[in-house]
């Protein structure tokens, strides 16, 4: 196993739906973010530059400030006092801990309680994948609001590993575990999860009874091309991708949605399938303007291949969008926010499906069970390639 985290949360934003530009966007890459977030790893982060650590405080250091012993202390701050310790008393080790700043260890407090302080997201690459880390934030943060720290562990897709993780999560005795997978499939829940209160999230379970939180790939491909239709294109082409996955299928869909409820029949001539990534589209781009009637707009299966078509495009001598409107599809900002035009895109919900994934579990904890798959909105991120 190559990452394990405890990470503590915050209160959820709402995701900006316009590009703000790269001037407010900054510089910063996943692990910045991670910082920021106040993610405590096991492995440290020692070296030049490290903030200074506070004093750690005791028990002891409590209640000698109190005037008490460290056994008053210990049932004051784990809430066992009944009529053992006096209501002034009680508070005399309350004011010492706020002044002191002494914090109970969550999992000594969780073991005592038999409750649990932790909900546990286990991935196949959230260190490796841009998109990880805002499922992360979004579980983190609605995590925090609840009360929880959220243990995060990455395997590399490794089946060993993703066993190990979900029993790490198991020993500290979590609430319940996210299983999460970098891109939107359908995957076959792992044995430890058995009898585990779980929820998957960017991910489609086969198991039945499961509970999943994934994209609305069909609704996101009716929002791409809407958007060309809504410019006043009649002749719109669709890149696809040559993978068998959700978002193949969704987005194709979706395509084709939205022209039939603007009044255009879907001309399959203008659906191409290409590699998903720069290559595909570069090649998928030349086959589509050697059309004797090219088309005015194309929607891209991933920003990747929209990067691809660019270049061909420019190679032909054509503009965007005054020649061809482009809209892509993920909003991977590296890409997106810096191709010239800025491109258009239809963002993965990946904020929302980390912060519904816990919402999710909670309820599933609560014996709720009424919705086994919730699919969540991609919103457009509007720029200058159409």
């Amino acid at each position: 196993m190559r990452h394990y985290h405890a990470v503590a949360a915050g209160v959820p934003r709402a995701e900006p739906r316009r590009d703000p530009g790269h001037r407010e966007r900054g510089h910063e890459g996943l692990m910045g973010k991670a910082d920021r977030m106040g993610a405590m790893t096991t492995s440290g982060s020692g070296g030049k530059g490290a903030p200074s650590a506070r004093p750690v405080v005791t028990l002891r250091d409590v209640a000698s400030k109190a005037g008490v012993s460290v056994a008053t202390v210990s049932l004051v701050v784990n809430e066992k006092t009944q009529s053992r310790v006096s209501e002034a008393t009680q508070q005399r080790v309350l004011q010492a801990v706020n002044e002191l700043g002494y914090r109970t260890n969550a999992l000594a407090k969780s073991l005592v309680r038999g409750e649990s302080a932790f909900i546990g997201i286990v991935s196949d690459a959230i260190a490796t994948t841009p998109f990880a880390g805002k499922i992360i934030r979004g579980a983190q943060e609605e995590a925090r609001r609840h009360g929880y720290v959220l243990l995060v562990a990455d395997t590399d897709a490794d089946p060993d590993a993703t066993q190990q993780a979900i029993q790490m999560m198991i020993d500290h005795r979590a609430l319940g575990v996210l299983y999460s997978t970098w891109y939107h499939r359908e995957v076959d829940a792992p044995a430890a999860l058995e009898g585990v209160p779980s929820v998957f999230v960017n991910c489609l379970a086969s198991e039945p009874g499961s509970c999943s939180i994934i994209p609305d790939e069909v609704r996101g491909g009716e929002t791409a091309t809407s958007l060309l239709v809504g410019r006043g294109h009649q002749r719109i082409a669709f890149i696809n991708s040559t993978e068998d996955a959700p978002s193949t299928v969704g987005r194709l869909e979706g395509y084709r949605l939205a022209l039939r409820s603007a009044g255009i029949e879907p001309d399959e001539r203008l659906v191409f399938t290409a590699v998903p990534e720069q290559e595909g589209g570069y090649d998928a781009a030349a086959a589509m303007l050697a059309l004797s009637d090219r088309p005015t707009a194309v929607f891209c299966y991933n920003d990747r291949v929209a990067m691809g078509l660019y270049d061909r495009v420019k190679e032909e001598g054509l503009r965007i969008p005054d020649d061809l409107a482009v809209v892509g599809f993920d909003d991977q900002e590296v890409i997106a926010a810096h191709l010239r035009p800025t491109l258009s895109s239809v963002a993965l919900p990946h904020y929302d499906i980390g912060v519904l994934g816990v919402r999710a579990l909670l309820a599933r904890v609560a014996g709720d069970r009424t919705e086994a798959v919730q699919r969540v909105f991609c919103p457009p991120v509007l720029r200058d390639s159409f």
